[in-house]
């Protein structure tokens, strides 16, 4: 896949949004691709993806298989997650998303209206519609953002494999979610200006591909935690907790001791 001077701006007299961007990506590449924000990560993704059209410019080599999860699911629809998830495995050809509702826990969410979801559950539904039909190209818009604490540590082994079976993977990252695999192409977007940035000299002297099948191998790598400790009104607590459980971390009430 290549993309060559590759420009876009959303109307004829703005500014440029990507400028002369240039990059080829092969088989088992995990790129990830960083930025302030505002600097246009969302639009080079989209355009990536094929959602958007450049102003200028080519993106050839497409693969014809893309997964893409928005940074935002569009939550706005007449669905529960059942029904969505089976709509997109029509659309999909009959691609069976169960195994990834399952592997994403998403067992109490499937009778609920994606209205009704948290962000961090809504973007499960974005991930297990992005992967159902095995991508060749995986592309996902601030993927860790939201998301409960088990699948923050499965999302680089998720991955991994897609990079295993010759896929791309591109994820516009603040958090640094994949940076624990070995083998990542580091992209960062500033000015609409695209530029890779050289590679670990301590990471792992093979491919991508190679690195990540076996780290899936050997199962998904270790990530650190901290804790946070909150003072706030008894009789907000409640409310906190379950915002902040929403939001996919970890949280309880803790007695203090007088």
């Amino acid at each position: 896949m290549r993309l060559s001077h590759v420009s876009f701006r959303y109307r004829r007299r703005d500014p440029l949004v990507i400028a002369d961007a240039d990059a080829e990506l092969t088989p088992g590449d995990v790129i990830e691709l960083t930025g302030v924000n505002g600097a246009g990560k969302s639009t080079l993704l989209r355009l990536l993806a094929g959602l958007a059209r450049p102003s200028a410019g080519t993106i050839t080599g497409r693969p014809s298989i893309v997964g893409f999860a928005p940074d935002r699911f569009p939550t706005a629809q007449p669905f529960t997650v059942t029904r969505y998830l089976r709509h997109m495995s029509r659309v999909r050809g009959g691609a069976r998303w169960e195994p990834w509702a399952e592997r994403l826990d998403m067992g109490h969410l499937l009778d609920s209206p994606l209205g009704e979801l948290s962000k961090g559950s809504a973007h499960k539904v974005g991930l297990a519609q992005a992967l159902m039909a095995e991508p060749q190209l995986l592309i996902l818009d601030e993927p860790f953002a939201g998301l409960d604490a088990d699948t923050r540590e499965a999302l680089p082994a998720i991955a991994g494999e897609v990079a295993a079976r010759g896929g791309i993977v591109i994820a516009g990252d603040h958090q640094g979610g994949l940076r624990s695999l070995p083998g990542v192409r580091h992209w960062t977007l500033s000015s609409g200006h695209l530029k890779e940035n050289a590679p670990d000299p301590h990471a792992a002297d093979e491919s991508p591909g190679e690195t990540v099948r076996r780290s899936v191998e050997g199962g998904p790598p270790e990530r650190r935690h901290a804790t946070v400790a909150v003072t706030l009104p008894a009789a907000d607590v409640q409310r906190f907790l379950a915002r902040m459980r929403g939001e996919g971390y970890r949280a309880r009430e803790i007695e203090e001791s007088n």
